[in-house]
């Protein structure tokens, strides 16, 4: 009696500790959630995103983010329709351009990551007393038509006098990834080029940075993370989570110098030389090129629309609100400091 006794407690008890190790597995931490991103290029210009994955705040909002580069804007904003990847980084003017041709789940721009053009005008001859007349009668290579990177440089452009398709001979109809090596063989007097490819040329003597783009075309929401609707309204937490992480990587980049940030972002450029690397984000950092917070402001949505309206790619003003949705961003302002 005693022995069944003991064997029944034994029992009991065993049962007892198999429950609360079934319910302390399903009472602790939520599940992580896996998040495709898709970039358009690999660039320090986004600094941030790649803080965000070294310094582990992605994985601390309970974020499992799955990175991959897809060259192109048209490519990119493919494999987000398509549902490749949840998330894409590119420009917001693709979102615009989905809108207009009557998309009935639409792109909708959730974080901006930089709030600048990211491209800067450089000149094969150096030129310490550079002077925007001077472009008049080059050759000048430009990027591809329809990006925000073509249409920034022909804002400047305009706003300095200078008419692309009377003033100078404008190249275009090369491919974003050999734009540098046409460069490099003697094509151009003058080129649009991001960083780091303007930082690496300077320190191979091909030429010298003469002026920025972003400067010069003033602040608009240039690179954004966006999502189509449907995802959004059915992952908002996912969404908001996500964006927690931005914040928090815009925040520590504010408050961190060129080169803490670029050891921070190194993994992703291994093949750069990191003093390369430090003198690019330098740059971007001493024109407040990275977003501060994740907000899209009617200002820069504004000057957005004026930009490709210059370059007549709009077909009516797109007001914010509908492909903007700045909840997400707002809150992550608000709680994170």
């Amino acid at each position: 009696m005693k022995m069944n006794l003991k064997k029944k407690l034994s029992l009991s008890l065993l049962m007892i500790v198999t429950c609360f190790a079934v319910l302390a597995g399903c009472g602790g931490n939520s599940a992580v959630v896996k998040v495709k991103i898709g970039e358009v290029t690999r660039s320090v210009f986004y600094a941030p995103e790649y803080v965000a994955l070294s310094q582990n705040f992605f994985k601390e909002e309970g974020l499992d983010v799955e990175l991959q580069t897809i060259p192109g804007g048209d490519k990119t904003m493919t494999a987000l329709l398509s549902g490749a990847i949840d998330v894409a980084l590119v420009g917001s003017e693709t979102s615009i351009y989905v809108y207009q041709q009557g998309a009935d789940d639409p792109v909708i721009n959730f974080a901006q990551l930089t709030q600048r053009d990211g491209t800067f005008l450089f000149a094969r001859t150096p030129d310490s007393a550079f002077t925007w007349d001077k472009v008049k009668g080059s050759t000048f290579l430009g990027q591809r038509q329809g990006g925000m990177p073509q249409m920034a440089g022909a804002f400047t452009l305009l706003n300095k006098g200078i008419d692309t398709a009377s003033d100078l001979t404008l190249i275009q109809n090369i491919d974003f990834a050999n734009i540098a090596g046409a460069f490099a063989s003697g094509t151009g007097d003058y080129v649009q080029l991001f960083e780091p490819q303007a930082s690496i040329f300077e320190s191979e003597g091909r030429g010298q940075v003469v002026a920025s783009f972003g400067v010069e075309s003033g602040y608009l929401p240039y690179t954004v993370f966006m999502s189509k609707e449907s995802y959004i309204s059915k992952n908002k937490d996912t969404v908001q989570k996500f964006t927690n992480a931005i914040q928090r990587a815009q925040l520590w980049v504010k408050d961190h110098s060129a080169e803490e940030i670029a050891d921070a972002v190194m993994p992703y450029f291994d093949k750069t030389d990191r003093n390369i690397v430090v003198s690019a984000i330098s740059r971007y950092k001493d024109q407040d090129t990275y977003a501060v917070n994740p907000v899209i402001d009617d200002k820069e949505w504004n000057n957005l629309l004026d930009v490709i309206d210059n370059a007549g790619e709009l077909k009516e003003r797109v007001p914010s609100g509908k492909i903007v949705d700045n909840t997400f961003a707002e809150k992550a302002e608000s709680s994170i400091k």
